[in-house]
């Protein structure tokens, strides 16, 4: 419980020193997050930490951790490996514990310099009761503090917590999630997790009551049967999400020299993921569309979806993609067949489900009126409605955007039967991408979850489904 509590000091910290602060911050390092963190605005103060300089961007620098007029929250160590430990041992001194290591050139070099050093890192820490982010890392990301020096700028709270071996794909995630609409609480790029490893920072996340869903980016786990101990208890109450790097022998190699870890067995892992609850995913897309169902939707009853759109081929297409996906497109009731035949006509259209009408693009309240008896449907757990973008090519006329009103419906019946919209606007056209892109966001943002495809909303569904069963 002690650390647990520990450890939300790195992410709102009141005071942040940066060792290793070059007097012109032309590059990435020590400079490139003291410019980020002034370009964000973080409320705290800054020290940068240099003997050679007296000012960097306008703040006082200071010869060393020593030389501060007080003890920073957190230290970001940005010096060469060698220079590290000499780094702790006076944080250590002045009774610093909460350390982010940016510094790279430790085990994940594969030497045995590399690995000394990591190790005296680790012998360091344990001695002097330090928690330690890194080495080889980005750190902590947390919009609410505005520490906010990578990742997503100045990047948008929400319910996502987000625990990642990598720094590149940490940052892409919480970009592709504020542009999607939705916000991240906390993050972290642990990188060669020489002290804090993965189990410790999920088990922080389990009990932060700001973090809904836990997203995490993994090529190893050092401690695995704690780590399977804490996902099977975890996923009863809050989903994990998790992107596994390293499966094929290539990527395996290659993760060993990212962040010097062993990618372990595919076959073990894959059975550790489904035996604890843990949805496993394989992509950035199918990781971020699983993250905002999760974060936004109800688990659903069943897997019976209600297909909601426009067009022959897509409603065929369409069917095929769900039932590929683990999902039943079934019959209506004869009641709501009775209701569909009253306005949806015998030639051009299908009443039934897919729901084959036109006139869902052209007239908001006939959709609205469609959702309706889309909710009363007793034969379906889940709804997927497609929204078209207005363009000459369909021969319609641009309309006033309704799609406030039709978010406001969805969400009132949300706990009901968890409910996704579609949007499509690939194909190259960047004036029809723009507008996909904010008629998505427009619905996240609403908390109902938008996709650019049927495919990936429908894998997103399962995996809230198959979720859901494992409770």
């Amino acid at each position: 419980m002690a650390q647990r509590d520990d450890m939300r000091r790195f992410f709102s910290p009141q005071s942040v020193a940066i060792v290793g602060v070059p007097r012109k911050p032309d590059r990435f390092g020590g400079g490139s997050f003291l410019a980020k963190l002034l370009e964000c605005g973080f409320p705290g103060k800054l020290f940068p930490i240099n003997p050679g300089a007296d000012e960097i961007l306008g703040l006082k620098a200071y010869p060393s951790l020593s030389s501060l007029p007080v003890a920073p929250d957190l230290v970001i160590v940005s010096v060469a490996a060698a220079h590290v430990p000499a780094v702790l041992e006076e944080c250590a001194r002045l009774g610093v514990r909460h350390i982010h290591i940016l510094s790279s050139g430790f085990k994940e070099i594969g030497t045995e310099e590399g690995g000394r050093l990591e190790e005296r890192v680790r012998k360091i820490a344990g001695e002097m009761n330090l928690l330690i982010i890194g080495p080889n890392c980005m750190g902590p990301y947390c919009p609410s503090s505005r520490l906010t020096a990578w990742g997503a700028i100045p990047g948008m709270s929400g319910p996502v917590g987000v625990i990642s071996q990598s720094g590149g794909i940490t940052q892409r995630l919480t970009e592709y999630l504020f542009s999607m609409g939705i916000g991240t609480d906390k993050a972290v790029s642990i990188g060669n997790a020489a002290v804090l490893d993965t189990p410790d920072y999920l088990e922080f996340m389990a009990h932060d009551e700001n973090v809904r869903v836990i997203a995490m980016y993994l090529e190893s786990v050092g401690d695995g049967r704690r780590f399977f101990q804490l996902a099977r208890r975890i996923t009863k109450s809050k989903p994990i999400v998790v992107w596994k790097g390293g499966e094929t022998g290539v990527g395996a190699r290659t993760a060993a020299s990212h962040t010097g870890t062993l990618a372990g067995n595919h076959a073990l892992c894959e059975a550790m993921f489904r035996q604890s609850g843990i949805t496993h995913v394989r992509s950035l897309h199918e990781w971020a569309d699983a993250i905002i169902a999760f974060a936004l939707l109800p688990k659903p009853q069943g897997r019976r979806v209600f297909l909601i759109g426009g067009g022959g081929g897509n409603s065929v297409g369409n069917s095929d993609t769900c039932i590929r996906e683990g999902l039943d497109v079934p019959r209506l009731s004869e009641a709501s067949m009775n209701r569909l035949r009253e306005t949806v006509p015998v030639a051009g259209s299908i009443a039934g489900n897919p729901l084959d009408m036109w006139r869902i693009f052209d007239d908001p309240d006939y959709l609205l009126e469609i959702l309706e008896l889309a909710y009363d449907e007793p034969n379906a757990d889940m709804l997927i409605v497609d929204r078209l973008i207005p363009r000459k090519a369909f021969h319609m006329e641009e309309r006033a955007d309704a799609t406030a009103q039709i978010a406001k419906l969805m969400r009132k019946h949300l706990l009901e039967k968890p409910t996704v919209v579609t949007a499509d606007s690939d194909g190259g056209d960047p004036e029809l991408a723009a507008k996909g892109a904010a008629l998505r966001a427009k619905f996240t943002s609403a908390g109902i979850p938008a996709y650019p495809s049927l495919q990936r909303a429908a894998r997103a569904l399962a995996h809230l489904y198959r979720s859901g069963r494992h409770l």
